[in-house]
């Protein structure tokens, strides 16, 4: 093989050339120039295969062509390596390759000016979706012979502190990069335009005033390994029919979008991570193709990702976390799917679905919305299946025009309605759950299409099933179980059909018909109910073969003894409405709300000694225990006494809680009915939890149905009434809770030894409750107060919470979560417990995402809780 033949620049030397230009204009093809250390002052035009390299090692040489000035390649096969390039003006060009030729800088720098690659300016090529470049396996036959655009290769490479751009590729240019970094820039770190070509592993561009990088034209892109952070602007920009690849990158904290596709691009995200947008995560408008998988978005600013006008959408196993205005927002024109993915968290919907946009979602889990899980409207269409929705406002909120499916899916711990149809909408229901919704499981508006087929409807706080004035849907073969108002509740003027279903255990009448109502029921069952149907005015149900089995007041007919039910019934089969003489909310006769189905086993009665046990490992509440403790001792002695045949003393066990939110009350409540049932004071000992909306009516003549429902089912227990003094509103002289009140009064005088009364609020407004009615101040004679956790009462709730879910606290932890809840405001949001069940809710959550990034955590990994799982201050407010 020939040597090399090397040549000399220095300021002294024999043989030694005194400048660059000197030494280049000497060099034949192929020759290295060695560089003594110093600084030169020229502008450098490399027209023949050479290679540049610092005599003393990297750093030791700076070249700087003077103003408007550059180093210029205008050969193939060009090398500098170890040498720092500086410019004078940082808005010029700097380096500039020009067509047909080829530079490879290695362990070099350059500073204040522009990278320019430049190549041929015919239009760029369509490109197919999906031809996205590749790394190239060796760089050296494209160094060696360029055959168009300039070919660029920088490995170890700082570029720095230029303006408008550090590196731009033009025309048919192609550039690979390895382990370079481009930051400082007041502009965009890199820019591709036209049909230029760019790879790269290992890239960090950070810290500039504009997008990280901006592909145009018909530009490709690839990036493996890459960090895009700081931008002022977005991370990446894609335009008009450009093509960008990121593979097991990060973009971190954009002052805009983390990645922006626009016009015709088509952007794909592999095993990314986009962090602290401060707007949304992925953008795709216009015509854009937009595709990530296996990703995770979090914490942006707005939203996870956005969809608009005509372009597409596709997330395959991508985690959407805490972005502000929701995880995916789709308007325009704009389809998309997602898959197997993961949406929670943010101050909104966690799916938004407007104009005539359209969303298909398989396999998902959506999680903790601020507001509804999904929410459509306008024309736009929705497919969901095999998916969970859990907790949110609503699971689901479908306004659209457009027909909305969802099967085999699951709606939990809504705070408000499972499922709300609202006037307009096109629904098909199949196989879908809906379980433990704050309000009611499924609410139809009047106007709305709602077709439903299987599934079920479970523990709903409010209705099973609300069907508003004028809506008729129809319903097949579903199940509603534990409403805890009506199973299925007919509004006014409302009708449709429940064909095949079962309702059982709801607190109010299974099915309630409101005025002018006529629905009709073909082979319905009413189970474990109180009562099976109630009726407002003109009301005209048709039951078709529909029966009762184990109601208290039944009055369809039931199976179980072959007879009607009340006088005036029709026998089964009968098409009719209910007989005349049945009123909603009828109370129901005394004694158990149903009978024990015959085999059920009883369950092992609890022992006193366990209830106060259970009582002392409470956090907190010294001074309530102490109270309760002192009631269990004074009614043990009541009822000795009245074994020994001696009188009782006066007693009154109803009780008044005062205390803000989240400090025990209920679970104190529930652990108090126990106890009398303990005592034997009480014949069943559960607790029945009621607001106003429970016990106030709508109308005249419908608050006192209301309340005698409600207390009847707490017949052998406790009665719960939260936020009493809601019963009496502020400054209003004229309102129904006056009237549950009166009735209440009279209910405990009536049932004083079959019914504990416990009336709960904030301290400063339990007064104006007790005081609105002289009944009240008799029978409510002891108030315990319920004062808010101390912040170690706090941090004792966090760990209790931990132990129960097989996690432990570090020692860091610990003393971090002790100084973070000093520091949260005493105030009106202050939640007590319920900010204690936050703060590990969120310490697990932010766990999760630390363990995700982990190649094979080991089991003790996961159980800890670190001072990094701890969330940012103000996160709970």
């Amino acid at each position: 093989m020939n040597q090399q033949p090397v040549i000399r620049v220095g300021p002294r030397g024999r043989g030694s050339h005194r400048t660059l230009g000197d030494a280049l204009a000497a060099a034949p093809s192929g020759a290295v120039v060695a560089i003594a250390p110093g600084e030169y002052d020229e502008e450098l035009h490399l027209r023949r295969r050479v290679t540049l390299v610092p005599e003393s090692g990297h750093g030791s040489v700076v070249v700087r062509p003077p103003a408007g000035g550059a180093v210029t390649v205008a050969a193939p096969d060009c090398v500098l390596r170890g040498l720092t390039v500086r410019g004078a003006d940082p808005t010029q060009v700097l380096l500039r390759v020009a067509e047909a030729s080829a530079l490879a800088l290695e362990d070099c720098e350059v500073a204040h000016g522009r990278v320019e690659v430049l190549g041929s300016t015919a239009p760029a090529p369509a490109h197919a979706p999906g031809g996205f470049p590749a790394l190239p396996d060796d760089m050296a036959p494209l160094l060696d012979d360029p055959t168009s655009g300039g070919v660029l290769w920088l490995r170890r490479v700082r570029l720095h502190g230029a303006h408008h751009a550090a590196l731009h590729l033009r025309g048919d240019a192609r550039a690979h990069l390895e382990d370079t970094v481009v930051e400082s820039v007041q502009g965009i770190g890199v820019v591709l335009s036209d049909a230029a070509t760019l790879t790269a592993e290992r890239l960090r561009v950070r810290d500039h005033s504009g997008s990280s990088v901006r592909a145009r034209g018909g530009a490709r892109l690839l990036i493996c390994d890459g960090l895009l952070t700081g931008a002022g602007r977005n991370g990446l920009l894609a335009q008009d029919g450009s093509l960008a690849l990121l593979e097991d990158c990060r973009v971190l904290a954009p002052a805009r979008a983390g990645v922006h596709a626009e016009h015709g691009a088509v952007v794909e995200l592999r095993d990314c991570r986009v962090a602290d947008a401060g707007e949304d995560a992925l953008v795709a408008s216009g015509e854009a193709r937009l595709r990530a998988d296996s990703c995770r978005l979090t914490d942006a600013g707005g939203a996870g990702v956005t969809g608009g006008e005509r372009s597409t959408v596709e997330l395959t196993g991508v985690t959407v976390t805490d972005c502000a205005a929701g995880a995916v927002r789709l308007g325009g024109g704009a389809r998309a799917r997602l898959t197997g993915s993961r949406l929670s968290g943010g101050r909104a919907h966690l799916l938004t679905v407007t104009q005539s946009a359209r969303a298909e979602i398989d396999t998902c889990a959506l999680v903790g919305a601020g507001t509804d899980g999904i929410h459509t409207s306008g024309e736009a269409g929705l497919a969901l299946r095999d998916s969970t929705v859990t907790g949110g406002e609503a699971g689901l909120r479908l306004t659209s025009a457009e027909p909305c499916e969802v099967s085999r899916t699951r709606l939990a711990g809504q705070r408000g309605d499972g499922l709300v149809v609202a006037t307009g909408a096109v629904v098909e229901l199949a196989h879908v759950d809906v379980v433990a919704a704050g309000g009611a499981g499924i609410t139809v508006d009047g106007g709305a299409r709602l077709t439903m087929d299987g599934g079920s409807v479970a523990d709903a706080a409010g209705s099973g099933i609300v069907v508003r004035d004028g809506a008729r849907p129809e319903i097949r073969g579903v199940r509603v179980t534990g409403a805890g108002k009506n199973g299925v509740l007919f509004g006014a003027g409302s009708g449709g059909t429940l064909t095949d279903c079962d309702l059982s255990g709801s607190g109010f009448p299974a099915v309630h018909a409101g005025a002018g109502a006529a629905p009709t029921l073909r082979r319905c069952r009413v189970l474990d109910c109180a009562r099976d149907v109630g009726l407002g005015e003109g009301a005209a149900p048709v039951f078709e073969e529909c029966v009762a089995v184990d109601v208290t007041s039944p009055v369809l007919p039931t199976n179980l003894t072959g007879t009607t039910g009340p006088a005036g019934t029709p026998p089964a089969g009968t098409a009719t409405g209910t007989p005349t003489g049945s009123v909603a909310g009828a109370p129901a006769p005394t004694g158990e709300a149903g009978p024990t189905l015959e085999g059920e086993p009883e369950p092992e009665p609890e022992t006193l000694e366990d209830l106060l046990g259970e009582l002392d490992e409470l956090v907190g509440l010294d001074g309530v225990k102490r109270d309760v403790s002192g009631m269990v001792k004074l009614m043990q002695t009541v009822r000795l006494r009245q074994e020994a045949g001696l009188p009782a003393p006066p007693l009154s066990r109803h009780l008044v809680f005062a205390g803000n939110p989240g400090t025990g009350k209920t679970t104190v409540a529930r652990l108090y009915g126990r106890l009398l049932k303990a005592l034997g004071l009480l014949g069943r000992g559960h607790l029945v939890e009621v607001d106003r909306s429970a016990l106030v009516g709508e109308y005249v003549g419908h608050t006192g149905p209301k309340t005698t429902e409600a207390f009847q089912r707490a017949r052998g227990g406790v009665l719960f009434i939260d936020e009493a003094y809601a019963l009496v509103p502020a400054a209003v002289g004229n309102d129904f809770g006056h009237e549950a009140i009166a009735t209440l009064v009279k209910l405990m005088e009536d049932h004083r030894d079959e019914v504990v009364v416990i009336a709960a609020g904030y301290p400063a407004d339990m007064n104006r409750f007790i005081s609105s009615n002289p009944g009240l101040a008799s029978r409510f004679t002891r108030t315990l107060l319920f004062a808010d956790y101390t912040s170690q009462e706090v941090v004792s709730i966090v760990e209790h919470q931990a132990q129960r879910h097989r996690y432990e606290l570090s020692v860091g932890a610990r003393e971090a979560l002790s100084t973070h809840i000093e520091s949260i405001p005493r105030d009106a949001a202050f939640g007590n417990g319920r900010t204690a069940r936050q703060l590990f809710q969120q310490m697990t959550e932010r766990q999760a995402l630390r363990m995700a990034e982990l190649v094979d955590p080991g089991a003790a990994q996961l159980m800890v809780l670190e001072e990094a799982d701890l969330p940012v201050p103000n996160a709970l407010r």
